[in-house]
C-alpha cells in the first residue's frame, strides 16, 4: 500500500465509515451500469453508493474501528451504501431495489457502530420513516394534552353542577 493513490483511497473510505451513520454492504454481481445508476438515484441524498475494492476497504474498516463487525462481509464484489441521513429510508431503498433486481444482495452492515445482519436491515426497512414516527409521537403528545385539558375543565364544571344540585335540593326542602 505504498502508492499514494491507494493511501488516499483508504483515507477517503475511512472518513466515509467514520462520518456516516451507517454502512450497508451489498453484492452487486450481475447488475448493469444502468441499474447501478438507477440504484444511486433511488437512494437519494441520504446515501452514497460506492463500489469498493475489498482489500482497501478492509484496511479502511480496520482504521475506522469496524473490523470486527464487517470483516467477514468482504467476499466477492462489494459495494457499500454509506448512509448520512435517515437509515430507514436508505434500507427501504436497498430492500426495494433488491426485490426488483435480484442480482443485488444485501450482505449486512453497520448502523451506529452496531453490526447488522441482512434480516435486521430488512426489519429496519419495514419501519416507518423518521418523520412519520416523529409526527405520530407529536400527535400522541397532543392527544394527551387534550385529554388533560378536558379533565381539568371537567372538574370545575362538575363542581358547579354538584353545587347547583345541592342548592336545588335544599330549596325544595325549604
Amino acid at each position: 500500500m505504498a502508492r499514494p493513490d491507494k493511501a488516499a483511497a483508504v483515507a477517503e473510505l475511512t472518513e466515509e465509515f467514520q462520518s456516516s451513520q451507517g454502512a450497508v454492504l451489498t453484492e452487486y454481481r450481475g447488475l448493469s451500469v444502468a441499474q447501478v445508476s438507477e440504484l444511486r438515484r433511488s437512494l437519494g441524498q441520504n446515501a452514497r453508493f460506492r463500489i469498493v475494492k475489498n482489500t482497501l476497504t478492509k484496511i479502511a474498516a480496520t482504521e475506522a474501528g469496524l473490523d470486527e463487525q464487517v470483516i467477514d462481509l468482504f467476499q466477492g464484489p462489494t459495494a457499500i451504501a454509506f448512509v448520512r441521513g435517515d437509515v430507514v429510508e436508505a434500507a427501504k431503498g436497498l430492500r426495494d431495489f433488491s426485490k426488483a433486481n435480484s442480482p443485488l444482495v444485501i450482505k449486512g452492515g453497520v448502523i451506529d457502530d452496531k453490526a447488522m445482519t441482512p434480516e435486521q436491515i430488512n426489519q429496519l426497512a419495514d419501519l416507518e420513516s423518521r418523520e412519520v414516527l416523529l409526527s405520530k409521537l407529536a400527535g400522541a403528545f397532543k392527544a394527551k394534552q387534550g385529554q388533560a385539558a378536558r379533565l381539568f375543565q371537567a372538574l370545575p364544571t362538575k363542581t358547579v353542577r354538584l353545587a347547583q344540585a345541592l342548592h336545588d335540593k335544599r330549596s325544595e326542602e325549604a
